[in-house]
């Protein structure tokens, strides 16, 4: 029966301290720094995202980003290059849907509106098991991502073009 946890490796003999394997004291130990446990819990990054979510919501309610001299997040990919990317539009679509303006939201970014219910459900299902004290992780394989990344290219190239 093997003394040390399996996957480690007994620290070699020190010739200081006469082969004994072990060091001499340099001072107090120190546990490594670990976060603390509530950080930990599976439902941290969860209930987080959904603290953040619900604050960007609240600041985002009372700007309007179709107009100009808004404090928003600009798009650095349009910035540089003066095309949109996938992603444009989102701050005007979660306004608009903030304020119940479907159509609106539509015009503004259709490829994230229509995934909006795909990302909702990835959430609940995370919280759900996060609560439930469960780590959970969305795996997708290569055609998916692949797939998602066609998808994103074509609809950036699409709306640039028309």
């Amino acid at each position: 029966m093997p003394t040390e946890p399996v996957g480690r490796h007994p620290r070699p003999a020190d010739d200081r301290d006469g082969g004994a394997g072990r060091r001499p004291s340099t001072g107090p130990h120190r546990p490594p720094r670990r976060s603390p446990a509530l950080l930990r819990h599976p439902a941290a990054g969860p209930l987080g995202l959904l603290a953040a979510g619900l604050a960007g919501a609240a600041y985002l309610y009372s700007r309007d980003p179709h107009r100009s001299g808004q404090v928003l997040p600009f798009c650095p990919w349009r910035r540089l290059t003066g095309l949109q990317c996938p992603g444009c539009g989102g701050t005007r679509m979660a306004y608009d849907l903030l304020h119940g303006d479907l159509a609106a939201a539509w015009h503004d970014n259709a490829a994230l509106l229509l995934a909006l219910p795909f990302v909702a459900a990835w959430f609940a299902v995370r919280l759900r098991h996060g609560l439930a004290g469960r780590h959970w992780r969305l795996r997708m394989g290569p055609r998916a991502v692949a797939a998602l990344l066609v998808g994103a290219v074509l609809w950036t190239v699409g709306r640039n073009l028309f």
